[in-house]
């Protein structure tokens, strides 16, 4: 974003006369974008288009947070590849894993949907770039369609494994029976590997905390798809996002290989959630909003490195403060 953190909390507002664009307005992004790449079949869970980030790009204000992908890029088929990330409400976590699912899905052309943004400037961009078997699901909304909260595990399962199927027909015998199962099968028949974006993964751990079952359950599934060296050979990228960290529980050691960025500890992601203090000073310079009362109305969250490198606390924005 051309400022360091230590430039960032030292410099007054005029240092920000010239800033970097990161509002895009009046890019429309339509149904001709939404094309199928290598005759695999688009769904709700397998390899979903890029029409949910369309719709941020669509907004009068969208902030760009695409250098995010620089990082996942460089992380791709490494341990690393292993992310959690946890941050409160309104800090644009579904933004970012629609953005994710837009450009590393085979279900769609994007492109020219990201051409122009601070991702396209890097040397890899086209190299990842819709090239991958994406598996997107937002737990949340299928708790609420399952309607049997009980089965909403199973649901999961049975969705993703039904669009499996559908793209990749008798590579996947009959007998089986886990969508893990038979991404297995297809890596090991194709040599296509997975990107596995899970929204709200946490929704389960806190609405439904006294279903130890249904817990249990659900963690199992997620450690059968993520955890050992069968998932390493067809696992990509796998990107977990919600509110409370990973690590928090007593069976986290099912999912231990995942690295956590909390908002104590963002490391690398901590750009890319939430509004800096910079752009929301450049939202406020085009708006006609005076800075210094936005900061006292919505104060906010301070961030920065401490002695020993390791981010702590700066001055972040919620995502939604400015756009009323």
């Amino acid at each position: 974003m051309g400022f360091s953190q230590e430039d960032e909390s030292e410099k007054p507002e005029a240092a920000w006369e010239n800033p970097v664009l990161v509002i895009v307005r009046g890019i429309k992004y339509n149904e001709s974008y939404k094309m199928l790449t290598g005759g695999i079949c688009m769904g709700s869970y397998l390899n979903p288009g890029n029409e949910a980030f369309a719709v941020a790009l669509n907004s009068e204000i969208y902030v760009d947070k695409t250098g995010l992908l620089t990082y996942t890029n460089k992380v791709m088929n490494t341990l690393q590849g292993y992310i959690c990330n946890s941050r409160p409400r309104r800090f644009g976590k579904s933004i970012t894993a629609n953005m994710l699912t837009a450009y590393y899905s085979k279900g769609c052309s994007s492109k020219e949907m990201f051409s122009g943004l601070e991702i396209s400037r890097a040397k890899d961009f086209e190299k990842h770039l819709n090239q991958y078997d994406v598996i997107h699901f937002d737990v949340q909304w299928c708790m609420m369609d399952a309607k049997d909260t009980d089965h909403v595990v199973d649901y999961i399962n049975e969705g993703i494994l039904q669009e499996l199927r559908k793209a990749y027909g008798q590579i996947i015998p009959d007998a089986v029976r886990t969508a893990y199962g038979a991404m297995s099968y297809i890596k090991a028949a194709t040599g296509n590997k997975f990107v596995v974006i899970v929204d709200e993964w946490d929704v389960l751990i806190r609405d439904e905390a006294q279903n130890h079952t249904l817990q249990e359950a659900y963690i199992d599934f997620l450690r059968g798809m993520f955890k050992g060296t069968e998932p390493s050979r067809y696992i990509a990228l796998a990107y977990l996002t919600g509110i409370l960290p990973i690590k928090k529980y007593g069976s986290h050691s099912a999912l231990n290989m995942f690295a956590e960025y909390s908002m104590t500890n963002p490391r690398e992601m901590t750009e890319f959630f939430g509004f800096t203090e910079r752009e929301v000073y450049e939202l406020c310079r085009q708006y006609k909003r005076n800075f210094e009362e936005t900061k006292v109305w919505y104060d906010g969250y301070r961030l920065t490195k401490s002695e020993d490198s390791m981010p702590q606390m700066r001055r972040y924005f919620e995502m939604a403060i400015i756009i009323v």
